[in-house]
């Protein structure tokens, strides 16, 4: 007989997203005439970026030609999107060799495939509320799970605890979904408990392009030896608007050496580059040079330029909740406004609400885990006229 994984019986029964869709469509379906609007899953909502358009049509040109044609690529990304990656990290203060970069299809993919490295026997530790996808990847393993409470004292940012052992650690700044990010002091004295224990942090930047103070990092790796105990995920999607053309990297420091069970040492940059040049063929070359692209001098220009409309309508959103006496969190340096559910409602109950009574969409906080519960998340990706009519809708209906 063929046994299957007895893990995923332990998962909800469906991943937060798709049970959102679900709802939407059977309220799509019975309400044809009303004009939903959704500020629920992160999805962008502008066109990608001339110079990276510009960049693929090149690229399809390319393709069209026997001399330039390309075939199967190098598993963990061309080198002309290294050294543009690496060129981007030094604008911040952070010096990478090209081989620590792993070019992938999204952060989403890594942050689910990067526990194909690790031990089962590891003890993970998740902030709550979080990502989705970085609970129910650990729970399809059978790993030990504990959590660290993010709420309203410590402004949903949990910091380490001593008397709390684990291995690898899950941070994500700016966060999905409360928008809270950590300072630089913060991630010390992570990378300080990291150390101490000989954990790994996993360190999701994926949002780290809404960052607009110099003094908050947009890497770990602007922390002193963070390189010797953190992997750093990051995406194109919400940076440059590449939802529909998948492509990130993450970046496995030489410095990073851990044991396996049996007390041998081993490099996770290899062992990232074995399991990747084994499970995955590459990027297409058209989606890598698109993502050279936005590394470029116009590229960052345009980019910034989609940025400042979602932060705009971040901007949008908050004034709205202001107004209507609801208290929030993020909207600054993240497209996410983590909001606390009006009038004792339970986030379903809300999520609920905005529906059927306003035809508008969010996310549940309580999708993000227990200490989600009793709040709400909007998304900031929306178009200007949705946004404000949303808000609208919510000043006056609420």
């Amino acid at each position: 007989m063929a046994f299957v994984n007895d893990n995923y019986c332990n998962l909800k029964d469906s991943y937060l997203f798709s049970q959102i869709a679900q709802k939407v469509n059977a309220y799509v379906a019975e309400h044809p005439e009303k004009k939903v609007i959704r500020m629920g899953i992160g999805d962008v909502t502008l066109p990608l970026a001339p110079a990276v358009i510009d960049a693929m049509q090149k690229a399809v040109a390319e393709m069209g030609v026997k001399e330039t044609f390309r075939g199967y690529g190098p598993e963990q990304g061309y080198d002309f999107l290294h050294e543009a990656i690496v060129k981007y990290y030094a604008g911040f203060g952070v010096t990478l060799a090209s081989d620590e970069i792993f070019i992938s299809d999204g952060a989403k993919s890594d942050c689910g495939n990067i526990t194909d490295i690790f031990s089962n026997a590891n003890t993970i530790l998740i902030p709550d509320p979080v990502y989705p996808v970085y609970l129910d990847t650990n729970i399809m393993c059978g790993r030990k799970i504990v959590y660290m409470d993010g709420k309203p004292e410590n402004n949903f940012l949990p910091m380490p605890d001593d008397s709390v052992k684990a291995d690898i650690i899950y941070l994500c700044s700016p966060n999905n979904p409360t928008g809270a990010v950590y300072t630089k002091e913060q991630l010390e004295a992570w990378v300080a408990y990291a150390l101490k224990n000989d954990a790994v942090i996993l360190y999701d930047a994926a949002y780290e392009a809404f960052v607009d103070d110099p003094a908050i990092p947009r890497s770990i790796f602007v922390v002193e030896d963070a390189r010797k105990c953190a992997i750093e995920l990051c995406s194109l999607s919400k940076t440059a608007g590449f939802t529909g053309t998948r492509c990130g990297y993450t970046v496995v420091p030489h410095a990073l050496v851990r044991k396996t069970e049996s007390g041998k040492e081993l490099e996770l940059n290899k062992m990232w580059l074995r399991r990747q040049t084994t499970k995955f063929n590459g990027v297409p070359y058209i989606i890598q040079r698109g993502a050279e692209a936005v590394f470029s001098e116009q590229g960052q220009k345009e980019c910034r330029e989609m940025l400042a409309f979602y932060k705009e309508n971040a901007r949008i959103m908050a004034e709205g909740l202001r107004r209507k006496g609801i208290k929030f969190y993020g909207g600054t340096h993240s497209p996410y406004i983590w909001l606390q559910c009006p009038q004792g409602m339970s986030s379903w109950e809300f999520f609920d609400f905005l529906l059927e009574k306003l035809a508008v969409v969010g996310t549940p906080g309580a999708g993000f885990g227990a200490m989600g519960e009793g709040y709400f998340r909007l998304s900031a990706f929306g178009s200007r006229e949705n946004t404000i009519e949303a808000m609208e809708r919510i000043e006056k209906e609420l």
